[in-house]
């Protein structure tokens, strides 16, 4: 048997685990980490990820001799370093908000329709790499001066295990000096943000082996997200998957750049197989069953929340919340949005307030779903949301599509290990290992439960305050 390892790179926490070629997990460690945040600054320490994932890869190889590896990250933090790859600030964090005047400027110079249609990301934020490196030419000159190599971070960490300036399109998707359609570098972008193409790394694609480190073959990723696609089977238009943790991500694979749309904010991103994917997303998902928790039910377990919910009717009795505690993104963009319980009368018991929150996120999946026009009968749920059988069997009947619930829930390392092992030959291709080795752990299927009233009030609601 030959072993595999995946490792991913988070916000605030690294995970590594190591597979067998049948998918079971062998071992696997979690490190977790603090960002340096001082008001729109949020960074952290380029070499510090080196020496969290090098830590991790020796505790959960002691053991065991691995084949190969993939490391997927977050999109968008940004290191900068001078020509041996020293860096020269700390790692600017994909968080980081300091680069909005530059990214109005982007805006004004470009406009959202051409950048759309060159990098497929309709809106242009702060968050982007190409506004970072133009906020560091205007406020810090003299470090603009000494740049010469410029990584994001799933690079950065195959540049230090392996010597290799090199980087994977799925990761360069949303820096917006990177051209989807082409696959190449936008001169017009790094012309004016200032940037040298010499500076940037060598494009790959994803399941390449790009060197060795430590006796074992390092091969390209995709992000994280990507990953985690992977790791639960969804590798073309059959399936979507949707993540309920702290926000709510529903990835969907494409075939096409969808046509520039300006009411749109969905962005897509190149997917591992040279398509693409579309990502929604919502701020709040399970943060706002967190929140209720905290604040108003502080003795009870999420399991018993579920417990005192799973009796009132759908529909909690004409309760309608809206989940907008940080405003809305998708389907419909509204920053300044507040959530709220509308309906509300003697009626309503604490189990009613529960439900009517695990109706909410529900019916922002079904919006969304429809939004992108997703047309698969299967949707693969990950997060936290996925261990509630409550919420699961809500979202199948809003929806009326299948709810699987995976065996393995540390998907983005698996989707990292199936493409490793595509990367040295182990598996023929991603679609067909997945399928072979990512295993459903219980279906929730529409029960015939009637939501039309639900999503209609929430809908109804939604347009009042977005």
């Amino acid at each position: 048997m030959e072993y595999l390892l995946g490792a991913d790179i988070g916000t605030t926490s690294l995970k590594a685990a190591v597979f067998d070629t049948d998918g079971n997990l062998i071992k696997s460690v979690t490190k977790d980490y603090t960002l340096k945040v001082t008001g729109d600054f949020v960074e952290f320490p380029a070499d510090e990820y080196v020496r969290l994932f090098c830590e991790a890869y020796e505790e959960v190889t002691k053991d065991i001799k691995i084949s190969a590896f993939s490391v997927d990250t977050q999109c968008e933090t940004l290191i900068v370093t001078d020509e041996a790859g020293n860096p020269l600030t700390d790692a600017i964090v994909w968080l980081d908000n300091r680069a909005v005047k530059q990214a109005e400027k982007i805006k004004e110079h470009f406009g959202n329709k051409r950048v759309c249609d060159v990098t497929g990301q309709p809106e242009i934020t702060a968050t982007w790499p190409a506004a970072k490196m133009l906020w560091i030419r205007e406020n810090r000159p003299e470090i603009f001066a000494k740049i010469k190599k410029v990584f994001l971070l799933e690079d950065y960490i195959i540049y230090k295990l392996t010597g290799n300036f090199v980087t994977e399109k799925t990761l360069q998707s949303s820096t917006i000096y990177f051209d989807i359609k082409n696959e190449c570098w936008w001169d017009e972008m790094l012309a004016f943000t200032g940037m040298n193409k010499e500076w940037l790394p060598q494009l790959k694609d994803s399941a390449v082996k790009v060197g060795e480190y430590m006796g074992a073959a390092v091969v390209t990723s995709a992000i994280d997200q990507i990953a985690g696609a992977i790791g639960a089977g969804v590798t073309d238009k059959s399936v979507v998957s949707e993540m309920t943790g702290t926000t709510m991500v529903v990835f969907a694979p494409s075939d096409t750049v969808p046509e520039y749309n300006p009411e749109s904010i969905v962005p897509c991103h190149k997917n591992f197989d040279g398509k693409y994917c579309l990502l929604a997303w919502t701020p709040t998902a399970g943060i706002a069953l967190k929140w209720f928790k905290n604040n108003l039910c502080e003795n009870f377990s999420f399991r018993e929340l579920d417990e005192i919910a799973k009796d009132v009717p759908p529909g909690s009795a004409g309760l309608t919340f809206l989940p907008y505690l940080c405003g809305s993104t998708m389907p419909k963009y509204n920053p300044e949005a507040k959530g709220a319980f509308i309906g509300l009368t003697m009626e309503h018991t604490r189990a009613h307030f529960v439900r009517s929150i695990l109706e909410s996120v529900a019916c922002m999946l079904k919006a969304n779903l429809d939004y992108l026009g997703v047309s698969c009968e299967e949707v693969r749920s990950m997060g936290g949301g996925a261990s509630s059988p409550l919420w699961c069997q809500i979202k199948a009947d809003m929806t009326g599509k299948n709810i699987a619930i995976l065996e393995n829930g540390e998907t983005a390392c698996l989707g990292s290990a199936i493409l490793a092992g595509v990367g040295v030959g182990l598996f023929d291709d991603v679609g067909s290992v997945a399928a072979k080795i990512v295993r459903i752990k219980k279906l929730y299927k529409p029960s015939g439960s009637d939501y039309t009233g639900c999503y209609n009030a929430f809908l109804a609601a939604e347009n009042k305050v977005l």
